[in-house]
């Protein structure tokens, strides 16, 4: 019978994942503490302002993108909040693990995007493995990578870009291969060359799809915080695993508004600018 015979599957992947852990040990443990101090120096450049500096920068920022007052004043607001209930620290640590998990994604996912939208081929490959790392419960590979990276915020952000790096790839795909074709023959009968057409018609009619994709990469990575707090990761993540485990109420409150603030303001920040209404004369 069919059911009499289990595939060993998972031990397959339990002897590959051990074979790592035994011959590439130095390997995972350099990279784990390059990242880690990688991770730390954000924390650090963060929170070596002052509070209310760096609650004016942001503001300025966010003023300089979006030129909407009501954010600023609700970026300015959420952050004395935050401050007022005692996250600082946390929020800073936060932030930092979205950023550097962001940046890794974009880095990664925007050129992969442009290739699968040149490469048919290469997307129709890829795809399956888009799907495995969106819908494969985030615990499942934690375990290995917290196999191989031990405890800390290290496993938490490989989880962490893991699940967040589909975002990019798959919008900035999209943006690609919605450029009219029309734009591209005046392109070519203008002489540019497929660089050219790229860098002057091909990403700029794709950014708001891969600006979608970065705010889509921010709120997944933002989503992954209480999971990486589970091995070890600092930030929000923790109050909420403590109140968690405690049934504190008043902590799990504070910390989940914290996370929504930071949320809201990414989001917000980091959308595509609303296009001026131009008035007919």
């Amino acid at each position: 019978m069919l059911i009499d015979e289990k595939l060993p599957l998972g031990q397959y992947i339990a002897g590959f994942v051990e074979w790592l852990t035994q011959h590439g040990a130095n390997y995972f443990d350099a990279f784990a503490a390059a990242l880690e101090y990688m991770i730390h120096g954000v924390t650090g450049a963060l929170t070596w302002f002052n509070p209310f500096v760096l609650i004016g920068l942001v503001a300025v920022i966010a003023h300089l993108i979006q030129r909407k007052w009501a954010l600023t004043a609700f970026c300015v607001l959420s952050f004395l909040l935050i401050l007022n209930l005692g996250y600082w620290q946390e929020t800073m640590e936060t932030l930092a693990q979205v950023l550097f998990a962001t940046l890794v994604c974009v880095a990664i996912g925007v050129p992969l995007g442009i290739l699968a939208a040149h490469k048919p081929m290469f997307y129709t490959a890829m795809r399956p493995v888009l799907d495995l790392m969106q819908t494969v419960p985030t615990f499942v590979y934690l375990i290995p990578t917290l196999t191989l990276f031990g405890l800390g915020v290290v496993p938490g952000l490989i989880s962490t870009v893991v699940f967040a790096i589909a975002a990019p790839i798959r919008l900035t795909y999209l943006g690609i291969c919605d450029v009219p074709q029309e734009l591209l023959d005046a392109g070519k009968a203008f002489g540019c060359s497929r660089r050219q057409l790229l860098s002057r018609i091909e990403l700029p009619h794709a950014m708001p799809s891969i600006a979608a994709g970065v705010t889509q990469c921010i709120m997944l990575s933002l989503s992954m915080v209480v999971i990486a707090a589970l091995v070890g990761a600092d930030g929000l993540g923790k109050p909420v695993v403590n109140a968690l485990n405690t049934a504190d109420i008043a902590l799990g409150f504070e910390a989940g508004l914290a996370i929504v603030l930071l949320a809201i303001m990414l989001d917000r920040i980091c959308k595509q600018p609303d296009a001026p209404v131009r008035s007919e004369a």
